[in-house]
């Protein structure tokens, strides 16, 4: 991209853009009260931030909000029960997110006095916290000059520029390009504002560049070749794995669940048990029901998608015995069972076998 003194204002076009345009969000301080001296919660913009991680603002707003109005304080959180706070997530996905924010919670209250870091490295250091978010907690809740890059700025600076080199190889060119563009006044503001420009109008399928306040300095638009960037190297088709849930209820209405695993998928949630979820051809691995009763096949199955793998499961109903014995979970009372407290996966076992 040829430099132009234009350059150079950019991040200026566009704050004030963001000073008019800025989305509403509740854990975000709007510009005008920015400027009148509030300054944002270090732990709503970190707790937004991991919940936002692979998901949209629109799934994110009820979440944050629930668990805001349940654990008001990070001290609040770290004091919480691990099963509360995973039944909160169910159906946020991508459940380490949810282990890794109670032990960042706990560590931020026993080592740095309940108060997250402002230090860039520290914050680094903490549990589930990467580059992204470091950078995000530090420029937007602590103003630091600190480059934000996720999916949305690597979009807008791959226009801007228009850079053709297909993401993730580009990552490291966009990230240069990115940093160059942070200012030192307001880059919390500012980074905020390229992530409200990349979500708003620099949009993944027909941007907006009629109304984008970079629009004369945008080489792709220039050129015509906005609406293909950025570039992506093809993904490799997912796999298929197979596998078997089983749902016993006992006369009383108590469901078996089990705990599964703090490693691995769905770690630290609760599950129906079940088969092991194997790549398969013909014949579907069946598991062994996890206690005797009188079990049947349920139509149909269940269809879900993990970052690296679809799954299809087979569900089995089965009714048992008061004095059932089951070999893995425990059975829980109908006043503390909540299908809202399952994995999306496994709420989706479940309300295939109500029909």
């Amino acid at each position: 991209m040829r430099e132009t003194d234009q350059t150079g204002d950019l991040p200026r076009i566009l704050l004030y853009w963001y000073d008019i345009h800025a989305r509403q969000m509740p854990w975000r301080v709007a510009p005008a009260d920015r400027k009148a001296g509030q300054r944002p919660d270090p732990y709503h913009v970190w707790m937004s931030e991991i919940m936002l991680q692979q998901t949209t603002v629109a799934a994110v707003r009820d979440y944050f909000t629930r668990f805001i109005d349940r654990w008001p304080t990070v001290a609040d959180l770290a004091g919480a029960e691990d099963a509360d706070v995973m039944g909160e997530w169910a159906g946020l996905g991508y459940y380490a997110r949810a282990r890794n924010l109670l032990k960042c919670a706990r560590v931020v209250v026993a080592d740095h006095g309940g108060a997250f870091p402002a230090d860039h490295d520290a914050l680094l250091k903490l549990p589930g916290i990467g580059p992204y978010t470091a950078a995000a907690v530090s420029s937007i809740a602590f103003d630091a000059p600190r480059t934000v890059l996720d999916g949305n700025v690597e979009r807008v600076m791959a226009r801007l520029h228009d850079v053709h080199t297909p993401l993730p190889a580009a990552k490291p060119e966009l990230m240069t390009l990115a940093e160059a563009l942070t200012p030192q006044n307001r880059p919390g503001d500012y980074a905020q504002a390229v992530m409200d420009l990349g979500a708003t109008i620099c949009s993944p399928k027909s941007p907006a560049c009629g109304i984008c306040p970079w629009r004369d300095p945008c080489l792709s638009r220039a050129r015509g070749t906005a609406a293909g960037l950025p570039k992506k190297t093809p993904k490799k088709p997912k796999p298929v794995r197979h596998g078997t849930v089983y749902l016993a209820q006992r006369a009383d209405g108590a469901w078996l669940l089990e705990t599964r695993p703090d490693k691995g998928l769905l770690g630290g949630m609760l599950g129906w048990p079940g088969s092991e979820w194997l790549d398969v051809d013909k014949d579907r691995p069946l598991g062994v029901p996890p206690v005797q009763g009188d079990w049947r096949p349920i139509d149909g199955e269940v269809r879900h998608t993990f970052t690296h793998f679809h799954l299809m499961l087979s569900v089995q109903v089965g009714a048992v015995a008061a004095d059932a014995e089951p070999s893995v979970g425990t059975f829980v009372p109908p006043a503390n069972f909540r299908p809202s407290d399952l994995p999306t996966v496994m709420r989706k076992a479940f309300d295939l076998s109500r029909k």
